[in-house]
């Protein structure tokens, strides 16, 4: 049987669901077999504008209210749902705790010099303040002492979501160790990268249950950009509806 290759949030576009071996001929059938609770009305208290019905069967998508009209971020409704919670977070604490950092980034160890210091590196070209171990931790410094700081003195909680990962979580070492504190609080945003949230559900099943972002349709870059806006918040000059 065919499977679908889009992550948990579906297709972005008509052309990748086009190109998908699942979901390449329901054209006939509405879009992706009936669900159409991806565009509900039921979204509108998230969502600052909305693409017009009259797209041509693209995926709808909407505008949260921390992301400018100039922006370059494509967000879908499901996203801005699930990252609005987040995003009062961030507010309520930028406006307590101006000194914190934004993002507290948590890797597997065989990600740290690949994907994770490439989201690092993206994030901080943004002007994003990021706690990483691998800048973070000096030499003779306790790890776990280390990591504990820097999750109380962040914002916000970024969980790189790899096959490295997956492999690391079930050995309990560090990452699964961030991972407990971070699924504590209401301030944690999954990136799953190179994998899919059904992989993540069998090992995490606490995690997966947690949406975030995905590389599935979107590439690192285009991910970088909705974090940095997500977590960038001046209290003193704020005007967003």
């Amino acid at each position: 049987m065919a499977r679908c290759t889009a992550p948990v949030y579906g297709h972005r576009s008509a052309s990748a669901e086009a190109n998908c071996p699942a979901c390449g001929g329901r054209s006939g059938r509405g879009r992706y077999g009936g669900y159409g609770s991806y565009s509900s009305p039921s979204y509108t208290p998230y969502i600052r504008s909305s693409s017009s019905p009259s797209s041509g069967g693209s995926r709808s998508s909407a505008r949260p209210r921390w992301s400018s009209a100039g922006s370059s971020a494509a967000y879908t409704p499901t996203e801005v749902r699930a990252l609005t919670p987040v995003r009062n977070k961030v507010e309520t604490l930028a406006a307590q705790q101006p000194d914190l950092r934004d993002v507290f980034l948590c890797h597997a160890w065989d990600d740290r010099q690949g994907s994770a210091m490439e989201l690092h590196d993206l994030l901080e070209s943004s002007g994003i303040r990021v706690w990483f171990s691998e800048k973070d931790v000096g030499l003779g410094v306790p790890l776990l002492r280390a990591i504990d700081k820097g999750l109380a003195n962040s914002k916000v909680g970024i969980v790189l979501v790899t096959p490295a990962l997956l492999r690391r979580l079930p050995l309990e070492g560090i990452a699964d160790k961030e991972l407990s504190a971070l699924l504590a609080l209401e301030r944690l945003v999954p990136v799953v990268h190179g994998t899919t949230y059904e992989a993540l559900r069998e090992v995490s099943p606490l995690l997966a249950s947690r949406s975030g972002l995905s590389t599935g349709e979107d590439s690192l870059e285009d991910v970088a950009t909705k974090l940095a806006e997500l977590v960038t918040f001046d209290p003193s000059s704020a005007t967003e509806a």
